[in-house]
């Protein structure tokens, strides 16, 4: 993610960031032994869909995102590293094994997409610049939904979810470059006029998703392993906030977060190419994994999409040998909470 010299300073260091993150911050390398955690030998093995994206050259990296099905079935990805000019945005027909670019820009850092239940358009993050960006559903007619400070500090980005009336709850990963415990967890009103931060204190915040009722939002923190919950009131505000998992991680670290119709949450991770996966009474269920033989060369799965009302499951995996589309059957039908973010 290391652009061209014509970018600024502060974009550049946000995109090393992010590359080292997974959009954490140690290195890849052998997963550890899960040493007696319930669940944590259950294995489900995840199969190759296909490559998506090689290492680009401007940047030297590749990290893929976001996967979200739009109302067809056809899947979308954001490539976090693609430098201007190459396809930011991804449409995928996994049945045919195809790729097309849909969005492209001099500018943008997308670290998430999906859609929205109000007004059915794509909604990214950029994180090197603090914006909410959105796309109507072909790609087109790009607008920045938000921009701009949040309480007197700059946002960064990472993942988004919806509540039902089509606000958005952001994870914002300020303090990321800095290891430092300045990220939030905001929700901006659905016209884009006006944030509130929920949750401050925390450490790179990165996954974030409402539980499968939307009584509350599971948001995990990439530097601490730690997934915690937020309640939410009848308006949307917090009533209360407690750490609901310590994922063990290894040289892992927890990255986004999505949750089937039986409220089992599917936690990505960088530094493994596996999710792992928790009841919400944070029970250990399962790993996904991809095979030991396709393992070298891939440092994350960073998220998954299950396939609204069915059971197939698509992951998007990255390391040095490129970015992969991967699919496993999950344990539960699909959602809007398991689809984008």
């Amino acid at each position: 993610m290391r652009r061209l010299p014509t970018r600024p300073l502060a974009v550049l260091a946000a995109i090393g960031v992010l590359a080292l993150a997974g959009c954490g911050t140690q290195p890849a390398g052998a997963p550890a032994d899960p040493g007696g955690v319930p669940g944590a030998d259950r294995t489900i093995r995840a199969q190759q869909v296909m490559r998506l994206t090689q290492v680009h050259e401007q940047t030297g990296m590749t990290l893929l995102e976001g996967p979200v099905l739009d109302e067809h079935g056809r899947l979308l990805v954001v490539d976090v590293t693609a430098p201007a000019g190459e396809p930011k945005v991804l449409r995928v027909n996994v049945r045919k094994k195809t790729s097309e670019q849909l969005h492209t820009d001099d500018r943008g850092t997308y670290t998430s997409a999906q859609f929205s239940p109000y007004d059915g358009r794509i909604y990214l993050t950029d994180f090197s610049h603090g914006d909410i960006v959105s796309l109507a559903p072909d790609g087109g007619d790009p607008r920045t939904f938000f921009s701009g400070e949040v309480d007197g500090a700059p946002m960064n980005p990472d993942d988004l979810a919806f509540d039902r009336e089509g606000n958005l709850y952001v994870s914002d990963s300020r303090g990321m470059s800095e290891d430092a415990a300045h990220g939030r967890v905001v929700r901006i009103d659905r016209t884009g006029k006006g944030a509130t931060v929920l949750a401050d204190g925390l450490a790179a915040p990165n996954g974030i998703s409402f539980d499968a009722d939307y009584r509350g939002l599971w948001f995990s923190e990439l530097t601490q392993n730690r997934i915690s919950y937020l309640r939410l009131d009848a308006d949307g505000a917090v009533s209360s906030r407690h750490t609901a998992v310590r994922v063990d991680g290894g040289v892992a670290q927890t990255d986004s977060i999505a949750v089937d119709a039986d409220g089992n949450l599917y936690q990505g991770l960088h530094g493994r190419p596996a999710m792992a996966v928790y009841s919400e009474n944070g029970e250990r269920l399962a790993t996904v994994e991809v095979p030991a033989r396709a393992s070298d060369g891939l440092e994350s799965a960073t998220n998954v999409a299950i396939t609204p009302g069915g059971t197939r499951a698509y992951m998007t995996v990255s390391g040095p040998d490129g970015g992969y589309l991967y699919t496993f059957d999950a344990l539960a039908r699909g959602v809007r909470q398991s689809n984008g973010g």
